[in-house]
């Protein structure tokens, strides 16, 4: 009898629960061959209300919208300002505007508007605060026609002020100096007191509306300090000035002598050559400056009572320099006593033209005397001329070194043939030409670039009016 084995029964298969713990193993119920072991799903996250998810993104996208529509405005209203800023405004021509010192944004705005440089003042003031420019300043200012209000705010803020110059003739004294620049009524302020002969460098000095007469003063100091010692130092050995004072002192001597800047190295040439032989310099500028000082002109002629008369500058009188300077002398002629020419000449005299006739003889001397006597002879001279007419040399020294003609010897009988003297050889009233300053002055008002040279019209004639009785 055939028994049939029955099968073991299937091992029982139990779901794992997901609150058991890790310590029993999970059974799996019994798959076909070639079956993959399928995951269990995890369980979705809890969904957030609907209604909070669609309040945030409303916020957000508002938000958005509203800074874009704000950007835009911005962009358009920027627009706007500029386009209205940089539009010509009504200034139909340049014109000068002063803005008083402590003003406002409002009171400047009030300015320009009453001047006709702007319509609108709260736009200018708008522009003038917002407008990332320096803060405004106080000053003169040049606006140009139809200037926009940019414009005008770029130049108010840049401090582009209207640049004033006063202009020093070289060969001034200091109180002609000073007189000039109480004459400017731009410049604010006094000066304290007269600057020392010699101390000014003359030139032409800018400055703005407000600058002080001081200010200038000291500015003129510090130049002239600066180009002494400059050409000091470079000055030539064979000079026989010991300090940098004696060569102003010298420098001003050639300076009232001649304008011509072709001619101031042969001037301080014979100067320097007539110091080195212990001659005088007669040099008829320093008899005016001993008898009026700093004004620098006597008006008239000079008497030949004014030659002979002691006074520490006069150098018919002294030997050597005189103790201080005569004027405030230029660049050019400190340049030229510092570095003169090489010449033996010891005399000069006009010679019709503006320049002079150098000699390095009194006979040769004589001669260009003789010639420029000639020249004046042929002259028409005006009616009110100052007379500069001069008697001749003395006879105890070699002859004299002036810019100005000096007269005739005196002739075999003791009279001298000059016009200037009686025929008993007592001086009469004619006299030197002492016309610096006055309307003959052929120097006076001099305007000229330092770089270019000067010249000097002739000479006046002298006038038979003031010739003395025979």
């Amino acid at each position: 009898m055939f028994f049939r084995r029955s099968k073991p029964p299937a091992p029982e298969t139990t779901a794992l629960d997901p609150t058991d713990g890790p310590a029993l193993p999970q059974r799996l119920s019994p798959r076909s061959p070639g079956e993959a072991i399928k995951p269990t799903a995890a369980p979705p996250p809890p969904e957030k209300p609907e209604r909070e998810r669609s309040g945030l993104v409303g916020i957000i996208s508002g938000a958005l919208t509203f800074a874009v529509v704000l950007a835009i405005a911005a962009m358009i209203g920027i627009t706007l300002f500029q386009r209205q800023v940089r539009e010509p405004g009504p200034l139909a021509a340049d014109k000068v505007v002063v803005i008083p010192t402590h003003s406002g944004t409002g009171e400047i705005a009030d300015t320009l508007k009453r001047e006709g440089v702007i319509d609108h003042t709260g736009l200018f003031e708008f522009a003038a605060r917002f407008g990332g420019r320096p803060a405004l300043r106080a000053g003169e200012y040049v606006f140009r026609a139809h200037a926009s209000i940019a414009d005008t705010l770029d130049t108010i803020a840049t401090g582009r002020q209207v640049q004033h110059a006063i202009t020093f003739p070289e060969g001034l004294t200091s109180e002609q100096i000073v007189t000039r620049l109480n004459d400017n009524d731009v410049l604010a302020g006094e000066i304290g007191d007269i600057p020392a002969e010699g101390s000014l460098l003359p030139d032409t000095y800018k400055f703005e509306r407000g600058a002080t007469r001081q200010q200038i003063v000291n500015l003129m100091k510090a130049k002239q300090r600066e180009v002494l010692n400059q050409i000091w130092l470079r000055r030539s050995a064979d000079v026989p000035v010991r300090t940098p004072a004696e060569m102003v002192t010298l420098a001003s001597i050639v300076e009232k002598e001649t304008g011509r800047a072709d001619e101031r190295p042969r001037v301080a040439g014979v100067f320097i050559n007539r110091l080195n032989k212990r001659m005088k310099l007669q040099s008829d500028p320093t008899i005016v400056y001993g008898l009026v000082g700093g004004r620098g002109t006597l008006g008239r002629g000079i008497m030949r009572s004014e030659i002979d008369r002691p006074t520490p500058y006069n150098t018919y009188v002294i030997e050597g320099l005189p103790p201080g300077p005569i004027a405030n002398p230029g660049r050019a002629a400190l340049e030229a006593v510092a570095n003169p020419s090489r010449t033996k000449d010891l005399f000069f005299v006009a010679d019709g033209s503006g320049g002079h006739a150098f000699a390095d003889s009194l006979e040769a001397h004589q001669r260009n005397v003789a010639r420029w006597r000639a020249v004046e002879k042929n002259r028409q001279a005006p009616p009110d001329a100052v007379d500069k007419v001069e008697p001749g040399p003395d006879p105890a020294t070699p002859g004299r070194a002036s810019a100005y003609a000096p007269g005739g010897a005196p002739a075999a009988n003791g009279t001298n043939t000059n016009a200037a003297f009686l025929e008993t050889g007592a001086p009469s009233s004619r006299a030197f030409d002492a016309s610096e300053g006055t309307r003959l002055d052929p120097l006076k008002n001099r305007s000229y670039d330092l770089g270019s040279p000067k010249t000097v019209p002739a000479l006046a004639e002298p006038a038979p009016a003031q010739r003395g009785r025979r």
